[in-house]
């Protein structure tokens, strides 16, 4: 509830017309029977001018309530869509100062489903609250000392019904609760299992296993279907059991009555007010009832959107740290890194120093270690032990703006987003203008297919560039990289997907127009690295060698055997 009172603090005054409204609302809806019941006895009188006159004040009555109904759904949308907008848009901002570590504790799919489903729980959650739960205990002990005060003598009928539908309540709204709660669960499981399947979609049709994908998606929304309808078989034994309680509650009075109307005639006007008040004080609970389960699954989603909004990032940048231009220059002073929830270290106590303007090349088997190393860089992460530096500053100690103005890293899977070429690349520098796009285009050797399209740069990319090859995707991937002419390049096998001719032309480029830029080549082949300055060798977190090609042939077997394996590979 914290989180909902800090974001209804704009709408304060909304908030208090609403509840103003469900106020005059509430009272409409309890004064019209105490008038129906002057009616009656109006017309047991025939006395037509005030039959007349308390008609006319019903009428008057029903136009306030309406008045104030609209008046209260005005406002409360207005406040529900504010806040849940409000907290969308909260959540994105919170998860994009998330580390990689935060990611992946909540998963990709889970956000999502925060950030929407939960959101549009919570938003309902709000209406609920201005609309119904605050009218419900009005209208219940208004409805409730109202029904006292007509039948006196039939105070124990109107006691005993609020007991008993109560108590069933109670136990069915418990039993709800339990299934609400595994609803979200289940909700977040569908939403990624489709989320895997689509984004997997190739490699499922390549494997053939559209009904594997079929039947795990069908048992997880069979079990969703199965909950939901448990929900429902409940709903259809609630109501029925509440309308059985009432109608026997409002039979006993109408027979009590009955045997007592000659003693006391005025029961005879009273009783349909009664009556009203009875149903509703039934109306009351059961809808009382109905609204809190619901909410109690608003509450579930408001924990959930609390959850993000309430994680500490993994990484920080200290606040004071001043913004300064930092040199290409990194250094490695004992750095050891785990992965959380993992025993075994992925780097240890690695060292090394890298002169600003150098290329370095690293190459190591699969799980060696190579990315883990370069993402310790740009500080997706933090090292578990020793110190990372980059321009002489401390990573820990370095201001966030200057560090990313100075370190662009290039992944393996080039990732593009739905948009013009253009916007894609000015995410590396957002105010590069038509030569700087031609320029890092030139480099990555993507002017070669952005020239074949008549609107060139203002070529659309689709949704997850389904309408590119993967060497064009990592060519786009490298240009959105240089395009800010960073001080430090980080390419993680970006050209795997390039042919051979269009390598060796963005290396060329490369060393020609970012002599002054350090680049760090992460490759599985080591014709990517062959003509660096030195070339860092990798084996099982541990850094087993440093040299030139022509030096690690002799001095690194691991390195040697590397290169021999991959020269049979093409020599075959």
């Amino acid at each position: 509830m914290q989180i909902l009172r800090e974001h209804a603090k704009p709408y304060h005054k909304d908030i208090f017309f609403s509840l103003l409204a469900v106020v005059i609302m509430a009272g409409a809806s309890l004064w019209q029977p105490r008038l129906l019941q002057h009616v009656m006895t109006a017309i047991i009188k025939n006395d037509q001018q005030n039959v007349l006159f308390y008609g006319t004040e019903l009428i008057i009555l029903a136009i306030i309530g309406l008045i104030a109904g609209v008046i209260n759904t005005v406002f409360a949308a207005k406040i529900s869509q504010g806040i849940a907008a409000d907290l969308r848009a909260n959540q994105y901002q919170k998860i994009q100062s998330f580390s990689f570590g935060n990611i992946e504790k909540f998963s990709a799919g889970n956000l999502v489903v925060r950030m929407t489903n939960d959101v549009n729980q919570v938003q309902q959650l709000i209406m609920m609250i201005l609309q119904s739960l605050t009218r419900i205990p009005i209208l219940f002990i208004g409805a409730f000392i109202l029904a006292l005060i007509t039948l006196p003598r039939l105070w124990w009928i109107v006691v005993l019904m609020v007991i008993l539908i109560a108590l069933s309540s109670q136990i069915v709204f418990k039993q709800m609760s339990k299934y609400f709660s595994q609803i979200q669960k289940l909700i977040d499981k569908t939403n990624t299992i489709a989320k895997e399947s689509l984004q997997g979609v190739r490699v499922i049709k390549s494997f053939n296993q559209e009904g594997n994908e079929i039947k795990h998606f069908t048992d997880n929304s069979n079990d969703l279907t199965r909950v939901t309808t448990m929900i429902g078989y409940l709903f259809s034994t609630m109501i029925p059991m509440f309308m059985l309680i009432s109608y026997v509650a409002i039979g006993t009075a109408i027979y009590f009555v009955g045997q007592s109307v000659v003693a006391h005639p005025t029961d005879l006007a009273a009783i349909t007010s009664f009556i009203s008040y009875l149903m509703q004080i039934f109306f009351a609970i059961m809808i009382g009832g109905l609204m809190s389960t619901f909410a109690s699954r608003g509450f579930i989603s408001l924990r959930r959107i609390g959850a993000v909004l309430a994680t500490v990032p993994d990484l920080t940048y200290r606040a004071d740290a001043p913004e300064q231009p930092l040199s290409g220059e990194v250094s490695f002073k004992n750095v050891s890194f785990t992965y959380p929830n993992d025993d075994r270290p992925s780097l240890k106590n690695i060292s090394f120093d890298i002169h600003a303007g150098e290329m370095i090349g690293i190459v190591g088997a699969t799980g060696s270690g190579k990315t883990t190393l370069a993402q310790l860089i740009p500080r997706l992460y933090d090292p578990t032990q020793g110190d990372v530096l980059v321009g002489g500053v401390n990573l820990k100690s370095v201001n966030e703006k200057s560090l990313r103005s100075a370190v662009s890293y290039v992944l393996q899977r080039a990732i593009l987003f739905s948009g013009r070429i253009a916007d894609n690349l000015r995410q590396g520098s957002k105010d590069a203008d038509e030569l700087a796009l031609k320029k890092a285009a030139d480099i990555a050797q993507a002017a070669e297919f952005i020239n074949r399209y008549d609107d060139g740069f203002d070529h659309y990319v689709e949704e997850r560039s389904a309408n590119l090859s993967g060497g064009q995707k990592q060519r786009l991937s490298i240009a959105r990289g240089v395009i800010g002419n960073p001080k430090i390049l980080i390419l993680d096998d970006s050209t795997s997907a390039l042919d051979a001719r269009s390598e060796k032309l963005v290396q060329e480029a490369l060393n020609q127009e970012l002599s002054n830029t350090t680049t760090i080549v992460i490759a599985e082949k080591i014709s990517s690295v062959i003509h660096a300055d030195r070339i860092f060798v990798l084996d099982q977190g541990e850094l087993v060698g440093i040299g030139s090609h022509q030096e690690l042939l002799t001095t690194s077997p691991i390195y040697s055997e590397i290169y021999q394996t991959q020269k049979a590979k093409g020599a075959s």
